[in-house]
């Protein structure tokens, strides 16, 4: 079976052991902390025990979720990798165009030169240094996965660039293309504009569409077409409790989607507990929301597929 590329190089499907397929552990001061403080992680240490905690609670594989040029510390990644022994998928592709400063490179790049870009860093080595000014120098380790996001102002003609950039290299390199779905942005429109680009949509996550929970045809017209959905709007209370969480994953699952979906925390600096004592910690889905799954009737079968199977399939199938 195809192995998958973490910092510390492959891995085989079955060492991934139990994955959140969306988080930040580091992220550096830049555009993003400026609209939201929380946007930094940037205390190896601190990131380096919450990673520590995770694996205590039986967590393995981690899917990091910030993108080359976007205040990644890709070196950081490693470091975590190297002194937990968890698995990390680091993450290339590009973020809302928000966390970007206004003469960012990002912001021009051709279409040919960002697909350059992306299958460089999925099959050489990642970039680095590179969050204003583009420079040449490269870490001997790999991103695993690519990261996008759609903003509410849709495919328009940057956005299109970038996301067909994503898709060429998508289908290069063989490698899951992960979105970010802004509240209030069209998920169904920029999936048929993915599946005209030939991205397979068993190669696609959906992110963070739980952040409202919405009537059931809201995501059962994206799972229909074989999109994997990955849930983080756990312990996020500002949104919505768990107990809305749990109700929208059972519902799903009696519906017969447990094969297509994932979870994670996506975290921020408020909501680890390294950071904030208050914050839930990167344990909280094992620690809390595991149990309530169960106690809600998701068996540990379905729960495997969804912490486990799911995300060894969105990689390999």
């Amino acid at each position: 079976m195809k192995e998958i590329m973490t910092v510390t190089g492959w891995q085989k499907p079955q060492a991934l052991g139990f994955c959140h397929c969306h988080e930040h552990l580091m992220l550096s001061k830049g555009t993003s902390f400026a609209r939201n403080p929380v946007l930094c992680m940037e205390d190896l240490e601190k990131s380096t025990e919450e990673v520590r905690r995770f694996l205590a609670q039986g967590g393995k594989t981690i899917l990091e979720a910030q993108p080359g040029g976007c205040n990644r510390m890709e070196g950081a990644l490693y470091q975590i990798a190297k002194a937990t022994g968890a698995n990390i998928v680091a993450s290339t592709g590009f973020h809302k165009l928000i966390f970007y400063p206004e003469n960012h490179w990002i912001r021009t790049i051709s279409e040919e030169d960002f697909t350059r870009f992306l299958v460089h860093e999925l099959s050489e080595g990642m970039y680095t240094d590179i969050d204003t000014e583009f420079h040449t120098d490269t870490v001997p380790y790999r991103a695993g996965i690519l990261k996008t996001a759609l903003d509410t102002e849709g495919l328009t003609p940057v956005y299109r660039r970038l996301f067909t950039a994503a898709a060429r290299a998508a289908k290069e390199t063989d490698v899951p293309l992960m979105v970010h779905i802004e509240q209030g942005s069209d998920p169904g429109a920029l999936l048929d504009f993915l599946l005209e680009q030939g991205v397979s949509p068993k190669r696609l996550i959906f992110c963070h569409m739980d952040r409202s929970v919405e009537e059931p045809s809201y995501y059962t017209k994206i799972l229909d077409k074989k999109v994997m959905l990955e849930f983080d709007t756990i312990g996020r209370f500002k949104y919505h409790g768990d107990e809305e969480e749990v109700e929208l994953f059972v519902d799903l699952i009696r519906r017969g989607y447990e094969d297509q979906l994932l979870f994670s925390l996506d975290t921020t600096a408020a909501r680890l507990k390294t950071y904030t004592p208050d914050g839930v910690g990167l344990d909280y889905i094992l620690t809390t929301f595991v149990p309530a799954l169960r106690a809600a009737g998701v068996t540990d079968a379905q729960i495997c597929k969804i912490s486990h199977d799911n995300c060894v399939r969105v990689f390999t199938d």
